[in-house]
């Protein structure tokens, strides 16, 4: 690659490529040479922005992160519209998008980065199901304040509940994503006796 190409937002395009050799390849062939190689420019260009490969996937994985928390942000507005049911559902098919769900298994994979993400957010979890759970958690709260869930609901066992039953009808990469029915299916067996 020659040495000499401007990259505009070299972060913003760095990630960019990461995230798709990450839906396209999986999270054992996102290597830098594959990002730069996406991204079209050379290896030295990540090692100019990032001080290390795993620097640079932290970095990714907050960045994404961060794209949740916007999402999470919508899910709490929704609380006392339309049904819970319905709120979870669709707010579970956004934040087990493919780029979520991709992300994963490379923090899962990689010590390094789950150390430096240890770091970067003290308090524990995995980055990506930490937001999740996070969002799904609140907005349960706000929705049994509302009256709209019982009063005695455990928030914790429903939360924990809709987020792993959600990953797990998510993570199948190989497989489409599952059915707006199987999603809504899995949220009203779970607040069934709460809602």
């Amino acid at each position: 690659m020659p040495t000499g190409v401007h990259l505009r937002d070299a972060r913003r395009q760095l990630f960019d490529a990461a995230e798709r050799v990450l839906l396209r390849d999986g999270p054992n062939r996102l290597t830098s040479r594959a990002v730069t190689d996406e991204a079209g420019c050379a290896k030295g260009v990540l090692h100019r922005h990032f001080t290390d490969f795993d620097t640079f996937l932290a970095e990714l994985v907050l960045d994404r992160a961060a794209r949740l928390e916007r999402q999470a942000q919508t899910l709490r507005e929704a609380a006392g519209t339309g049904t819970v049911a319905d709120n979870l559902a669709e707010a579970l098919t956004t934040l087990f998008g493919p780029v979520p769900v991709a992300i994963i298994p490379l923090i899962t994979s990689r010590d390094e980065l789950r150390a430096r993400l240890r770091q970067a957010r003290p308090g524990g979890g995995i980055a990506i199901l930490a937001q999740i759970t996070t969002a799904v958690s609140a907005y349960l709260a706000d929705e049994r304040a509302m009256g709209r869930i019982s009063a005695d609901a455990d928030i914790d066992s429903l939360t924990l509940s809709l987020v792993g039953g959600g990953h797990l009808l998510f993570a199948d990469r190989d497989a489409d994503p599952p059915t707006t029915a199987a999603v809504k299916k899995l949220v009203t067996t779970v607040l069934a006796d709460v809602v």
